[in-house]
């Protein structure tokens, strides 16, 4: 399903069945090893929370998650906000985190995306390297799973010649194929070459409500970041009516630059190597009970 859809939105694809790399390994750097094992996706709070203002209260924690979505010790990988009561700032969560067991401690292995004060460029920093917590704010998507090594889903992508992104591309084929079905699948895609178009979020919460997809991104700051960057896509087909997120990727680097990831800025050049495994449970969590539909993109 998967590569016959991709070949209609880029030059090249190939997509078979394969063991899971060590994600322990570069340029992954994960606290485990695979993304196998009781596979299932939450999607917790939501953008309500963040626009049109932002409600600061609004703060979860990965180890809780992980009991609340029956995986205590999960292994965890998505797209988030950072707790600005931990930070003092709003920015980018690159949620990696191995939560606790009864046995081990959290590793947590996520990174932070944040507008830097002194040139207003980005500023990427692993998260451990400042806080201790496992914390997050407002919204985030989460793939989860026991971190095992098993078989995956491979998609080898280059030479983009549609309109879509790769994640958008992924997501529209499964919702073509499988209709009022909801597919659900995380994992991991590294952009190997070219550049991509990156926002982060401004370091202050907007002091206007920000009301329209056009007033959400004059206040977004948005870069052109370049490979190889490394990506958590969580992708549902279809909102089966607990108001989801769809999709939601954000990325890192080992060159200082990462955020959420729109698009590639580079079709022509672009190369694409992911790992996916579908869900098996969708979790919802703190779903907002007022909603909209404005900067879910």
């Amino acid at each position: 399903v998967l590569q016959k859809g991709l070949k209609e939105n880029f030059a090249d694809a190939q997509v078979s069945v394969v063991d899971c790399p060590d994600l322990t390994q570069e340029p992954f750097k994960f606290p485990a090893k695979g993304i196998c094992g009781k596979p299932r996706i939450a999607d917790v709070g939501g953008v309500p929370y963040l626009i049109p203002v932002a409600q600061k209260e609004k703060v979860y924690d990965l180890n809780t998650v992980a009991k609340d979505i029956e995986l205590p010790g999960a292994f965890i990988l998505g797209a988030g906000a950072v707790s600005s009561k931990i930070l003092g700032v709003n920015a980018e969560l690159i949620p990696i985190v191995q939560t606790k067991s009864e046995k081990k401690a959290a590793v947590n292995g996520s990174y932070v995306a944040q507008i830097n004060p002194a040139d207003k460029g980005c500023l990427l920093e692993k998260y451990s390297s400042k806080y201790t917590d496992c914390e997050f704010g407002l919204l985030a998507n989460l793939y989860a799973s026991e971190g095992q090594p098993g078989k995956v889903i491979e998609v080898k992508a280059n030479g983009r010649t549609g309109e879509l992104n790769f994640v958008s591309c992924l997501r529209q084929i499964l919702e073509k194929h499988y209709g009022e079905k909801p597919v659900g699948m995380g994992g991991t895609f590294i952009i190997q070459k070219g550049k991509a178009k990156i926002h982060i979020m401004p370091p202050e919460f907007s002091a206007c409500p920000l009301n329209t997809d056009e007033d959400v991104n004059n206040w977004l700051k948005f870069f052109e970041m370049k490979a190889p960057l490394i990506c958590q896509p969580v992708i549902v087909s279809r909102d089966p009516g607990f108001d989801l997120r769809l999709e939601h990727t954000h990325c890192f680097s080992h060159h200082g630059e990462g955020g959420h990831y729109h698009q590639d800025t580079s079709p022509d050049s672009v190369q694409y190597l992911g790992y996916f495994l579908p869900a098996e449970l969708l979790f919802r969590i703190d779903r907002p009970a007022e909603t909209h539909l404005i900067g879910r993109d």
